[in-house]
């Protein structure tokens, strides 16, 4: 399926070297048409906690002592909203990526959703996608805070629906080095680990220009939920994979896109 929306043979720009400190990869040694850029989006596996059935009650209470602590004003009802970012409590409902590449000597930003209520199936066409696009010259994937959230929770949620987890996502038996992962906000850090900046403030700092959008993530609940636009949420998912692109491109010293580089093809709803 990528194989046939981002075609090997078209020439691809090669990134410029740029001096990295030790403990990160060498950025510069890698194609730019071998990173797969990518976001997710989440929501709760209900509306609302009352929804629950007895038993998913009683974990998610058991949860959110944690989370209310210091914070009176909260119930576990009121918090459910923040059982989306919990891969026991919630479920993915877009993964949006884009890959660059070089089309009559220009930069472009080819991007696919995959998107829908049925979280199965979304995750089964998204790993078949990434296992044909594997294959080859060793193939990356980047998000930003990637390791910490996207990575994971895509594959506590395959093993869940009892999904083989892609080459590119495996991280069970190899060393640092061997694990495919660029992470823009850990690039960032540079070896502060104290420190969280998110992917707004990021592009912010670097002089990238981003959308002004109407919705954000903490609305991205009630978007699906009550208001029923998923399209808006996945709008709202490319937008923020193409900052993530731009954010890697600036940190290797390459110069960014224009919106008229980003290039949406077919996406999949599921």
């Amino acid at each position: 399926l990528l194989i046939l929306l981002f075609p090997r043979d078209i020439p691809v720009f090669s990134p410029v070297s740029v001096t990295n400190v030790s403990y990160l990869r060498n950025m510069s040694s890698i194609p730019l048409c071998n990173i797969l850029f990518l976001d997710i989006e989440t929501v709760s596996q209900q509306p609302l906690y009352s929804m629950l059935d007895d038993d998913w009650q009683q974990l998610w209470k058991k949860k959110a002592e944690q989370l209310l602590r210091n914070r009176e004003e909260e119930t576990h009802e009121s918090i459910y909203s923040r059982a989306a970012i919990y891969a026991e409590f919630g479920k993915v409902i877009c993964i949006s990526c884009g890959v660059l590449q070089a089309e009559g000597g220009q930069r472009k930003l080819l991007m696919k959703s995959f998107y829908g209520d049925d979280e199965k199936q979304l995750l089964i066409d998204f790993a078949d996608m990434l296992n044909k696009w594997t294959p080859g010259p060793p193939k990356y994937i980047c998000a930003h805070n990637g390791r910490e959230f996207d990575f994971p929770y895509l594959c506590r949620r395959m093993i869940v629906h009892r999904i083989q987890i892609p080459t590119l996502l495996q991280t069970a038996g190899k060393k640092p080095w061997e694990v495919n992962f660029l992470d823009t906000m850990e690039l960032w850090k540079f070896g502060d680990y104290k420190s969280y900046t998110s992917l707004n403030l990021l592009a912010h700092t670097l002089d990238i220009p981003t959308p002004k959008d109407d919705i954000d993530g903490s609305m991205v609940g009630d978007t699906y939920w009550l208001e029923k636009d998923l399209p808006r949420i996945v709008n709202y998912c490319q937008k923020d994979v193409v900052t993530v692109a731009q954010v890697y491109l600036r940190l290797q010293g390459e110069q960014i896109i224009s919106p008229e580089q980003v290039e949406i093809r077919n996406s999949q709803v599921i």
